[in-house]
């Protein structure tokens, strides 16, 4: 895959990306400013967020002509994995160390960014080798 199909992935995620996390870190900051407990807010608002960029990012981003249901468990199992780490994070860095929630969060989303990227790349939305187009998706 040449160089210039990954930036425009990259840039097109980015895009998908910034306008969802922008929408729901500002929902965020409402509803813990409501009186939402951080880790709850941050629940709520993750599972929706995989919900609402699966389509974009599977049509737009990577242009992924496969199984639909393959994809999705994959994307699914991928933000798993970033829940777990933004949980993780938000308990060590703001119960434990005390920094505030606002900017752990914050800065969780960049980093979980760059590694929900690389996944979707190489693993969720892989491109499909000739074989396997021709014999149906991989597993």
């Amino acid at each position: 895959m040449s160089g210039r199909v990954a930036l425009r992935q990259f840039l097109r995620y980015a895009t998908v990306g910034l306008v969802s996390n922008a929408i729901l870190y500002l929902a965020y900051l409402g509803l813990t400013a409501l009186g939402v407990e951080a880790k709850r807010a941050m629940t709520l608002l993750y599972v929706l967020g995989v919900l609402q960029t699966f389509g974009f990012n599977k049509r737009w981003s990577f242009a992924h002509g496969g199984v639909r249901g393959t994809a999705f468990v994959r994307y699914a199992i991928s933000y798993a994995l970033g829940y777990v780490m933004n949980l993780g994070g938000l308990l060590v860095f703001v119960d434990v160390l005390g920094y505030p929630h606002q900017i752990v969060q914050g800065l969780f989303i960049l980093g979980l960014a760059m590694l929900l990227f690389l996944l979707q790349k190489y693993w969720v939305f892989r491109p499909l080798t000739v074989s396997a187009q021709t014999t149906g998706p991989l597993p």
